[in-house]
Formats: C-alpha cells, structure tokens, sequence
C-alpha cells in the first residue's frame, strides 16, 4: 500500500504528483478521507406532559368551537400546511423539518407512556426498560473526554424520574446538566470560565480517591461494581478542557443566545447544539409543563411561544453549521391531548393522536407524514408506535434494533421486541 506521507504543498514544489501516479483530485480526495468523520448524535426534545396537537400542529378549524379551540392557523414555508398561530417562527421553519401527524398508542398514563416513548418498549410505570439514550450509551461507548448521553437540564420526571438506565446500571446514565439560563452556569465542578489550578485539581482527584476507598469496601451493587470505570471517567471529564469547553454556553454570542430564547429551554436547545459539536453522542433536551388539564390557553400562551423559538432556532443554528447531515433532531411528547376541551377548559390526556417533528439524519424534510380524523382524535394513515420512533433513532446511530443485551441475571433481551423505521421519513 502506498503510504503518502508528504503534504500537498511538498508535491506541488516538486512537481512529483505524477512520479507518484496521483492526480491533484485523487490526493485532495485522500486527504479528505483522512480527516476524522463526525459522529453521528442525536438531540430529542422532550415535551413532557403531551403537546396538545389541536393547538400547534395538526389544526381543525373546521370542527366544532369545543374541539378547534382558541387558535387559528396560519400559513407555513410549506405549501398546504399550517401552524398554530403561537408558533410564527416555526411556521417559516416548516421547510427544514418533517411534521408526523399520526404518533399513536393506547396507553394514556404519564409514567407508563414516557417509559414507553423514551425507551421503544412497553412496561410498567417503574422504568423496565433502559431509555435509548442510556442504550446509545451502552452499545457505542465512551469514545470522547465528554459524556455520552447527557439530559438538559435533567431526565423527564413526573412522581419519579424517568429516562433512565434500568437494568443496565449507573454508568450509563445520563449526565444532568443543570439548567444552562442560571446566572453564572456551570456544570457541577466543570468551570470552564477560569483557570483550574493545581491546588484545585488536586483536591477534586482526592475527594475523588476518597470516595473511590469507600466504594471498593462495598460488594454487589451496579455503581459500586464498576466504579473504577466511572471514576476514571469522571475524572478525566472534570478536567478535561473539551468538557469544560463544550458546556461554556457563555461563550456564545448574546445576540444568539437572544435568538434562542432567555429562557431555559432555549438555553437548553443552545446548549445541546454545543454538546453535539464537542461529541456527545445523545442530548435530551426536557422540556416539561405540558399537562395543560385546565386554562390551557394560560399554559400555552407561556409555553407555545418559548418552543417556537427556541426549536426554531436549533433547527436553523444546526442548518446553518452544517451539523444535521449527522446529527438527527426529534421534538416529541408521550401522547396528544383530548379532542374535547373539558369542563375546567382544558384537555386531558389522549394517546391515539401526537404530533412529532423530525430534523436532520437524512429526514425528507418539507413534509407531513401521517394525518389524523377530522376531529383530530384518531391517526387515519400511517400511525407511528413509540417503537417506530426508537427503531429509526437506533438505526441512524447505527444500532440494530433486534441487537441483544444482557440483563443483570444474564438474560439475553432484544433492544427493541417491535417497530420498524418511520415511512417516508427518509428520501
């Protein structure tokens, strides 16, 4: 094999390109191969509670006053499809994403469906099953000075946090970020602001060692079992200037950090973006609050206008740096909301009906996939399974989906026991 090992500029002096039977395209073509690839990531923005889909995305104005509700539509970049009229930003981003309208399952319980969204399998409110992020984890590696999977600002939680690692122990659970809008950010013992001195170094690889002396006296749990591992891990983390890099959010410009939104789920959108630059491989992004029972048009005045800003705005800040050929976007919730609007003028949980975007990773975007009934309570074509959506997100990050893995008791468990890849997502 021909081992080039000169620069393009010592060729071109000695006019040896052709001695070596290599043309100026076919080296600039082995340099390029030579470059490191970026990996592929992931970012799911998390809209716990359930997005009531009738006031953003998937609009009846023709239906009766007590199922259409207070928002018109108004039109999209994309031609027939209208948008809520809370989400204006959204409605000239609409080009850059692909709007399923057919997200669809049967169960309508906070715990049990995010267990089921966030992980592709179905079990009990008690987290079975690990969630994709933990899984990605598990099946790609710790390969950068960065954590893999990292949530913003931490896992979805109602009565206990979910999104979690399961059976397959703290070390691949995520890293809780902490909310990037806090005044003075940083991240647990990351300060990327200042200089860390030896002194200061010094004392974190004792509390460090200290704790480490703790966990070897204690036999038979995950945590302690692997804390070797995770404590090497973590202290290369703390300090390595990647992290601390990646988590300066500071650094960005105000003007950007005004696009995003200054409030913490833009800062959150912002800071995923920079964590997807620096190598982390899956970024939740939760953003909560969406269990709108009553006064919804008061939680959706708050709320409505955040999203559209800030997902707007990730969607084109990762456009415009060229990010998204690698790296797929997902904004989905664990169900839709009720047709009806209540007594107490809201609506109540409804799992038969969501609306979900999809950016980046190859997506066909400038479409809509999937439709629902005409009172918005039924997906009428091309229902999508939180399975589904686990299967595509694995598939991009080059996990087989009917991978096994083995449970704590040694029992060999698919990742995924069904779903396929989302139709018509990918051109």
């Amino acid at each position: 094999m021909l081992n080039l090992k000169f620069s393009r500029r010592d060729c071109l002096q000695v006019g040896s390109l052709s001695a070596v039977g290599l043309s100026l395209p076919q080296l600039l073509r082995a340099e390029q191969a030579a470059k490191p690839k970026r990996l592929k990531s992931i970012v799911l923005v998390y809209l716990g509670g359930g997005l009531s889909h009738h006031d953003s995305f998937d609009l009846k104005p023709e239906a009766p006053e007590e199922i259409r509700g207070k928002y018109s539509p108004i039109a999209s970049n994309l031609s027939g499809v209208s948008v809520g009229e809370l989400l204006p930003m959204m409605s000239q981003t609409m080009n850059k994403v692909c709007l399923v309208r057919s997200g669809a399952h049967n169960n309508d319980h906070h715990e049990t469906a995010t267990n089921w969204v966030m992980s592709g399998r179905f079990g009990s409110a008690f987290g079975d099953w690990p969630a994709i992020g933990a899984v990605a984890a598990h099946q790609l590696g710790f390969g950068a000075s960065v954590p893999p999977y990292v949530s913003v600002p931490r896992n979805p939680s109602f009565t206990w946090e979910l999104g979690k690692s399961a059976f397959l122990g703290g070390r691949y659970e995520s890293f809780k970020a902490g909310d990037p809008n806090e005044k003075d950010y940083r991240v647990r013992d990351i300060s990327p602001g200042e200089p860390l001195s030896d002194a200061r170094a010094n004392r974190r690889q004792s509390l460090l060692q200290s704790v480490d002396g703790l966990a070897k006296r204690v036999q038979g749990n995950d945590q302690i079992a692997t804390y070797d591992e995770f404590h090497q891990r973590a202290a290369e983390m703390i300090l390595s200037p990647t992290a601390r890099q990646a988590f300066a959010i500071e650094k960005e410009e105000d003007k950007l950090r005004d696009r995003y939104g200054r409030n913490t789920f833009g800062q959150s959108c912002l800071l995923a973006r920079r964590l997807i630059e620096s190598g982390v491989r899956f970024v939740t992004v939760n953003f909560g609050g969406w269990d709108h029972h009553a006064k919804i048009w008061e939680g959706l005045e708050k709320k409505l206008p955040e999203f559209d800003r800030g997902f707007s705005a990730l969607v084109e800040d990762t456009t415009s740096r060229g990010l998204l050929d690698e790296t797929l976007i997902v904004c989905m919730g664990e169900f839709g909301r009720t047709p009806k609007i209540n007594k107490d003028n809201g609506r109540d949980h409804w799992a038969p009906a969501a609306s979900l975007l999809f950016a980046g990773g190859g997506v066909r975007v400038g479409q809509v996939i999937g439709s629902t009934d005409k009172h918005g309570a039924y997906a009428t074509s091309n229902p999508v399974a939180p399975a589904d959506v686990a299967f595509t997100i694995y598939s991009h990050l080059g996990i087989d989906p009917r991978h096994q893995i083995r449970t704590p008791d040694g029992r060999p468990v698919e990742i995924l026991d069904s779903g396929e890849p989302i139709r018509g997502l990918f051109g």
